[in-house]
C-alpha cells in the first residue's frame, strides 16, 4: 500500500437537486427532491433541506410527498446532469489519466499516476484547488477524501460532506475504522452484518479482535480473508481507468446453503433491487435480465430474459429475476445468487418519468437507444403534458421552467441560473402557441477554473 494519501474520491453534494436548485434560483435554500412522480415513482436524489424532513434516495416517492408535503417535487433532467458530470470529470482528467468514474457524480483518481501530488502537501492542495475549480465551473459542490487507499479515501469524503474535504493521514487508518461499523467495510452488506452481528461482532475493531481464522470460519475462505484485511486497512486496489461497462450486477455467496424456496426468492428480490441501485448510480438502464444460481454442488446456472426495451425500474427487474428463478431447482440448497442487468443504454425508464395521470411510453431514437423522455408530450384528445423541473422558452417572457402542468394549463416560472431573485409565475393554456420546450442554460457562463 502507498504511503502518501494520493488517492482522491470526489463525491458531488446531492448532485441532480442541487443541479436544479443552481439553475432555479427560486428554489435555492429550499427542499427539492428528484425522481419518478408517477405512483410508482421513486425518489433519485433529494436536497439537504429536504433530507432534514427524512426524505433519501430509493424512497418511494409517495412517502416521500407524505414527509415532505411543501418540497418542489421535479423530473430529472439527465441530459442536463450529464452535462455537469462531464465537466467534472474533464477536470478530473486534467489531474490524471487514471480516474475510475462509480456515477454520474463519483469518481476515484490516483493523484500520483498524473505527477499532480506525491506527498500529504501537496494532495491537499489539489483537492482545495480542485474544489474550487468544480464550484468556478458548475456552481456546485463536491466533498473531497484523500487517503492512501481507495476504502479509506470514499469514506474520508463520506466524512467531508456536505462541502468539504478531508484527508486522512497513512498510518492512522486503523484508529479510524476500529470504532465503526462493519458495514462501513466494503462488501458488506445486510446478510453478512446480521451473521457478523449473531456472532456479537458489531464493530470492525471486533473483526480484528476475533482474529482471521474465527473471521473465516463465519464467512469462508474467500469473504473471510478479504474482509479481515480490509478491517486491518489493507486495501491495495488500484484506480482503474473508465472503460465501458457492458453490463452491471450483483452477487451474494452465503455461508450456509439456502434450501428454502421462500428465502431463495426474498434474496433474489432483494439482489434485484441492489442491481437496480448500482444501475441508477451510473446512469444506465437495460434489456436483459440476467439470473446467476450456483448450487450446493457447485454447478453454476445462468437464466436471462430480454425486455421489449431498457429498464431501470426496480419492479420490472424483481418480476424478471422471479421469472427466472421458477425455471431453476434449488432443491438441494444454493451456495451463490446473482443478479445482473445488461443490454445497457443511457438511464431512462418509464415509470420514472411518468407524471400522476398516466404512464410515459418509452422512447427510442433509431438504434434501439434510450433517450431522454421530452419537456412535453401530447396525450390524447391533443392535449400538451408538460413535465415538472423541464425548461421551456415563451416568445414574450423568455426562459423558464414548468412547476406544474394539469387541466389544460400549465404553470411557468421565468427565471435563469444568473438570476439572483426568483423569478415571475405565468400560468398558461397547455396549447398556449407561445410555449414551447428549450435546452437548459448553463449553470455558470463561461465557467473556467482558477
Amino acid at each position: 500500500m502507498r504511503t502518501a494519501p494520493t488517492i482522491l474520491h470526489l463525491d458531488m453534494d446531492a448532485f441532480y437537486a442541487s443541479a436544479e436548485q443552481a439553475s432555479k434560483p427560486s428554489l435555492r435554500g429550499k427542499a427539492v427532491v428528484v425522481g419518478g412522480l408517477g405512483p410508482r415513482g421513486v425518489v433519485a436524489t433529494a436536497s439537504y433541506e429536504a433530507r432534514v424532513f427524512g426524505v433519501h434516495s430509493a424512497m418511494p416517492m409517495a412517502q416521500a410527498r407524505r414527509l415532505a408535503p411543501n418540497a418542489a417535487y421535479l423530473t430529472p433532467r439527465f441530459t442536463f446532469y450529464r452535462t455537469i458530470s462531464d465537466q467534472v470529470m474533464g477536470l478530473l482528467r486534467d489531474l490524471s489519466p487514471l480516474v475510475e468514474p462509480l456515477s454520474l457524480d463519483e469518481a476515484f483518481v490516483d493523484l500520483e499516476a498524473g505527477g499532480a501530488a506525491w506527498d500529504e502537501e501537496s494532495a491537499r492542495l489539489v483537492g482545495v484547488r480542485l474544489r474550487a475549480d468544480i464550484r468556478a465551473v458548475t456552481a456546485l459542490t463536491g466533498s473531497v477524501g484523500l487517503a492512501a487507499s481507495k476504502m479509506i479515501a470514499k469514506i474520508a469524503s463520506e466524512q467531508a460532506k456536505p462541502d468539504g474535504l478531508v484527508l486522512i493521514e497513512p498510518g492512522t487508518e486503523r484508529a479510524l475504522l476500529g470504532p465503526m461499523s462493519v458495514r462501513i467495510l466494503p462488501g458488506v452488506g445486510p446478510a453478512t452484518g446480521d451473521h457478523l452481528r449473531r456472532a456479537g461482532i458489531t464493530t470492525v475493531e471486533e473483526i480484528v479482535e476475533a482474529g482471521e481464522d474465527e473471521v473465516v470460519r463465519l464467512l469462508g475462505k474467500a469473504h473471510g480473508h478479504g474482509l479481515y484485511a480490509m478491517a486491518l486497512a489493507r486495501d491495495d486496489r488500484a484506480v482503474v481507468a473508465e472503460r465501458d461497462t457492458k453490463s452491471v450486477s450483483v452477487e451474494d455467496t452465503y455461508d450456509v446453503d439456502i434450501h428454502d424456496r421462500v428465502r431463495v426468492r426474498m434474496e433474489v428480490q432483494r439482489l434485484a433491487d441492489r442491481c437496480v441501485r448500482r444501475l441508477r448510480g451510473a446512469g444506465l438502464s437495460g434489456r436483459t435480465i440476467v439470473l446467476k444460481v450456483r448450487r450446493y454442488d457447485f454447478s453454476t446456472l445462468t437464466r436471462s430474459e430480454t425486455l421489449r426495451g431498457p429498464t431501470d425500474d426496480p419492479a420490472v427487474v424483481r418480476e424478471a429475476a422471479g421469472r427466472l428463478l421458477e425455471a431453476v431447482d434449488t432443491t438441494g440448497g444454493v451456495r451463490l445468487l446473482g443478479v445482473g442487468v445488461s443490454g445497457l443504454a443511457d438511464y431512462t425508464q418509464e415509470d420514472l418519468f411518468a407524471q400522476a395521470a398516466g404512464e410515459v411510453d418509452l422512447v427510442e431514437d433509431e438504434a434501439g437507444g434510450a433517450v431522454e423522455v421530452p419537456a412535453v408530450e401530447e396525450r390524447a384528445g391533443g392535449e400538451r403534458q408538460w413535465r415538472a423541473g423541464h425548461d421551456v422558452r415563451h416568445v414574450e417572457y423568455g426562459h423558464g421552467w414548468v412547476q406544474g402542468s394539469g387541466l389544460g394549463r400549465v404553470t411557468v416560472r421565468f427565471e435563469t441560473p444568473e438570476d439572483v431573485e426568483p423569478g415571475r409565475v405565468r400560468t398558461f393554456r397547455t396549447d398556449d402557441p407561445g410555449l414551447e420546450p428549450a435546452e437548459p442554460l448553463p449553470l455558470v457562463r463561461g465557467g473556467v477554473p482558477g
